[in-house]
Parts: C-alpha cells; structure tokens; sequence
C-alpha cells in the first residue's frame, strides 16, 4: 500500500465554497486516475491551504511507488494550486508482503 500526504496551498481561494469545489475537483481527479483513496486531512478552516492524503494498493512495491510518483506528478502540473510539502510511505500488507515486498 502507497501514501501520499501533500500540502497544497491555493493562492485563488477567496473562501471555504471555493477552496471545497477546488478540492472535489483534485480529489476526483486523483480518484479516477489512479483508483486511490483521498481525503481531506488537514487545514480545514484555512482558506489557501489543504492537507490531502490518498492511499493506494498494489501487487508490488515497485508497481505501487510508481503510482504515488505518478499521482504526485499530475499534482504538480496542476496550475490551480502549488504543493508546498509532501512525504511518502509505502506499507507491506497482507500475507504474501514478504515476496511482493521484498522485507
């Protein structure tokens, strides 16, 4: 499994409606590309600022870290925001995590 936490800052939220429909937006968009998980997890009451994590879940580890990477690529394309932090992780699951995983 990958995880992806990023801070996102939108230089054009002018209130919480606009950064929300920003968000359904980024959050839609990593949700159809990448089939992972987002949520919403930090900076709530900000206006210019959002903390996301998505999650997701692959048959190896190399396979999953190119997903994240990949994921983490299309947020930086986006023009709507800036990602001002980011940090990754990737978790072995299951009982077959010592073969796919290599620990």
């Amino acid at each position: 499994m990958g995880i992806l936490s990023v801070d996102l800052h939108l230089p054009e939220g002018a209130s919480l409606k606009t950064k929300r429909r920003e968000l359904l937006r980024v959050k839609a968009g990593l949700t159809r590309r990448f089939s992972c998980a987002v949520s919403e997890v930090d900076h709530h009451d900000l206006w210019q600022r959002a903390g996301l994590t998505l999650a997701l879940v692959g048959r190896s580890a190399s396979e999953t870290d190119e997903r994240i990477s990949d994921a983490a690529r299309w947020l930086d394309g986006d023009e709507a925001f800036q990602v001002v932090g980011s940090a990754r992780e990737l978790v072995a699951v299951g009982s077959d995590r010592d073969a796919a995983w290599g620990s």
